[in-house]
């Protein structure tokens, strides 16, 4: 069995988080925030350079890769900062975006794309259908001004783990640039720069590596971090000025966020541990697996079909019982030591529990039991949801 490494067990105060982040973290990743760094002291800035190369390497990079290569630039702020400086500096300003979107992720993208005055264009596929490769292709076709596309990898509205490889070929074989939101699945889904042909992505230091709150990370190649150069519409996300000023001084340019870097600076020494982008993937996995089947005993359904379902979250029907109301049964949860997540959909009624953080399968069984027990107390006989809101749900298996 997978050990967790000195997770601190529930309580009132310390509730397991069963959010797509931020998300329960070792107990040695928060002591590592008990130290005071120097912002440019050598001490924290090996600190820095020991993270950058630690994120190409799960990126599938490395120093010999040269100026073809990849790098990373971090970022202080949320993901949504990181998303928001990678538009904003690698979209020109005549360039056009294909935005694909099945959910509030991609959806922000477009919005982001529209405060900055960026041309773009969306592709919606609703709440419970992934974009797929030929569908891009037809699009691109029809629409030669498009020059890039932007895509979310995990979609964690729904929890669709979009098809990103197809997506990419399908970019790639008509020439334009792929830039990819991995906020929720980068260091536990594969994606390897050097097969993976993209621009550049992102992700946070609070979701698959078991971070905590504070800064993102973009890796990108680098030859688009140099064509970069003067195109941003801000000075704090101006992701060339970031590089460049790293790679010069191994220093962030404002004030980094120290304590956070120091616990992701320990938790990628877990993620090491444990054994990597694999070894975090089959746990995460299991977790999903424990929870869908022992949601199902109680008559839960998911959203999503099995091609599709990703080990990050999963999103359940709320039960079709009048007496299920999601805040008391938030409430009961959150009562025994677990704090789920509300539903993000636009047409059916749910709720999401993540599957990532320090846990196991052994806590996903523990939090079926609660969710009994929560049912127990508001009366719900069966947790079916009505059998309306199943409808549409395998054509996702096509």
């Amino acid at each position: 069995m997978t050990r967790i490494d000195d997770a601190i067990p529930p309580s009132p105060a310390a509730p397991w988080l069963l959010t797509p982040g931020p998300l329960t973290t070792a107990a040695s990743t928060k002591a590592a925030m008990l130290r005071d760094w120097g912002s440019w002291d050598d001490d924290f800035r090996a600190l820095t350079a020991n993270l950058r190369r630690s994120l190409l390497a799960i990126a599938g990079q490395t120093e010999e890769a040269g100026e073809g290569g990849y790098d990373c630039v971090p970022l202080q702020g949320s993901g949504s900062y990181c998303v928001e400086a990678m538009l904003g500096s690698f979209v020109p300003r005549d360039g056009r975006v294909l935005v694909l979107a099945n959910g509030a992720y991609g959806k922000r993208m477009a919005t982001t794309l529209r405060y900055l005055g960026r041309a773009h264009v969306v592709l919606d596929k609703g709440d419970y259908l992934p974009p797929r490769g030929d569908e891009v292709a037809r699009l691109l076709d029809a629409q030669p001004d498009i020059t890039h596309v932007a895509a979310v990898h995990c979609e964690t509205s729904s929890g669709i783990l979009n098809p990103l490889e197809e997506i990419a070929a399908a970019t790639a074989s008509h020439g334009r640039r792929l830039l990819v939101d991995s906020m929720s699945a980068f260091g536990a889904v594969p994606l390897d720069a050097r097969a993976l042909p993209c621009d550049a992505f992102v992700s946070s230091a609070n979701k698959c590596i078991e971070g905590v709150p504070g800064f993102g990370f973009v890796i990108a190649r680098r030859d688009v971090l140099r064509e970069a150069k003067g195109r941003s519409h801000s000075l704090s996300l101006d992701l060339h000025d970031q590089w460049d000023v790293m790679n010069r001084t191994d220093q962030w340019r404002f004030t980094p966020p120290t304590h956070t870097v120091a616990a992701f600076v320990e938790a990628l020494r877990l993620y090491a541990l444990e054994g990597g982008q694999p070894a975090r993937l089959a746990r995460y996995a299991a977790n999903r697996d424990a929870l869908v089947a022992g949601m199902r005993s109680l008559g839960f359904e998911p959203l999503l079909t099995e091609r599709w379902r990703s080990p990050i979250i999963v999103t359940f029907f709320s039960p079709a019982d009048p007496a299920f109301d999601f805040g008391r049964f938030y409430t009961l949860m959150k009562e025994q030591g677990f704090i789920i997540y509300p539903g993000k959909l636009t047409t059916v009624e749910s709720f999401r529990i993540g599957c990532i953080g320090q846990v196991d399968a052994d806590v996903m069984r523990r939090v079926v039991e609660a969710c009994a027990q929560a049912l127990r107390v508001l009366g719900v006989r069966r947790a079916a949801p009505d059998a309306g809101a199943l409808a549409g749900r395998e054509t996702l298996a096509e």
